[in-house]
């Protein structure tokens, strides 16, 4: 049986990662636990950086998205890879720190960046900001101002492109709450000029997540450049062009785009222009780098449905939940003693929308163990403690090594802070 994720494979009828059984990273840490493999980080993000290498006339910084997924080690391998990072928070920022990122490679997303947040960036040295309102800009230039420091900055415009995709991950059209207006944004470059403390280096642009098409990417850059020929006609030099992320990955059967195709067509469009360009991917680098391995608690036939109960909740992985989105289920040996069936693949949570999969065919007993695939992206950062369920294990495999990248959550880790009163 073939997977989606390059190293997820069956040898002998048992799933592998890399060199290492699923069977065995169960025995050793038990389950739910979310399993990455480092192979696999590291070439989805080469195959980004080695498309841009191919220009040498223009500078190009790929900053992994960190809400994507946020854990150290997987930032470390990203940071020694030369990546640079888009961020969204002061925690995000003290993550790509600790994991070793360079500040200096750093752009700082987010539409309400504190006072606290925004001085602790500068202070680290941070690239840029992405500016989100005329509210932040001034924040930005108080805070600035009140440690001697100049801040660099560029304006995130909202193009009004439509993204192709789930309404809860569109951020490129009028009704988002993201960006301001292109409209708008030449008044607001403007504005920006006549503070002390900042200095404009750039344009942000992002319209949304897991895109299908290059086709609105291509249209909100083309949207972009025209802004730019109107700053320089007064006066106002970019340096360089942020796209945003969004590019998409392979959950079912989707048609897709590869970095290369899509690096190809934004250096394409820019053509002679001498902004250097920024990209954030962060889905296409890691959700096929992960799977979440769970359990099969329970086998339960009602009139109308099967249901396999799993030890994996919503709390562990919200995007079915949230999104009703679209995730791949396979054993992790396969079964041929047991028939067939229509399961839904649920979790123990109290709540009628907990669900990993819906109508799935699987040949599946009790105690089987499951690989939902696909789950590196907004998986274990997604996770919550509803229920009062600690959070998962998260693993990561180096070959036939194993590593644990993060402990299960106890009931003390669970506990800890809450005061009695």
């Amino acid at each position: 049986m073939k997977t989606k994720m390059s190293e997820f494979n069956y040898k002998d009828g048992q799933l592998l990662v890399e060199e290492v059984r699923l069977l065995e990273i169960a025995k050793k840490f038990s389950t739910p636990c979310y399993i990455y493999s480092k192979n696999t980080i590291q070439k989805n993000f080469l195959a980004y950086k080695e498309a841009f290498d191919k220009d040498q006339n223009r500078n190009h910084q790929v900053c992994y998205s960190v809400k994507a997924n946020s854990n150290l080690s997987v930032l470390k391998i990203l940071a020694q890879l030369g990546s640079g990072f888009d961020i969204v928070s002061g925690g995000e920022l003290q993550r790509v720190i600790r994991a070793g990122g360079n500040p200096s490679k750093i752009v700082f997303s987010g539409v309400a960046k504190t006072r606290a947040e925004i001085n602790d960036a500068i202070s680290a040295g941070v690239k840029c900001f992405n500016v989100e309102s005329i509210t932040e800009l001034k924040r930005i230039d108080e805070v600035a101002k009140n440690i001697n420091r100049v801040a660099n900055i560029s304006i995130r415009v909202n193009p009004d492109v439509d993204a192709e995709t789930h309404p809860y991950i569109s951020t490129g059209l009028k009704e988002n709450k993201f960006g301001i207006s292109i409209d708008e944004a030449l008044n607001v470059y403007k504005f920006s000029q006549t503070l002390d403390h900042i200095n404009i280096i750039g344009v942000d642009c992002h319209i949304g997540s897991q895109l299908t098409s290059l086709l609105p990417f291509i249209d909100a850059l083309k949207r972009v450049i025209s802004l730019i020929d109107q700053l320089e006609k007064i006066g106002i030099e970019i340096e360089h062009i942020d796209i945003g992320g969004g590019l998409g990955v392979s959950y079912k059967d989707e048609t897709l785009p590869t970095p290369k195709d899509y690096i190809e067509s934004l250096l394409k469009t820019l053509g002679s222009r001498k902004q250097n360009l920024i990209i954030e991917p962060g889905r296409s680098i890691i959700a096929n780098a992960g799977a979440l391995l769970t359990k099969i608690d329970t086998i339960k036939t009602n009139d109308k449905k099967n249901f396999a109960i799993v030890d994996a909740g919503m709390n562990d992985l919200l995007r079915p939940s949230l999104y009703n989105a679209w995730m791949d289920v396979i054993p992790v040996i396969e079964n041929t003693s047991s028939s067939t069936n229509v399961y839904d693949i649920v979790g123990p949570v109290c709540e009628t929308g907990d669900f990993i999969a819906k109508d799935r065919i699987l040949s599946i007993k009790e105690e089987d163990l499951l690989c939902v695939c696909s789950a590196g992206a907004y998986g274990f950062v997604m996770s919550s403690n509803y229920n009062s369920r600690g959070r998962a294990a998260e693993v990561i495999v180096d070959g036939n090594k194993i590593h644990l990248a993060r402990k299960r959550e106890t009931i003390d880790d669970l506990l800890n802070g809450e005061i009695i009163i």
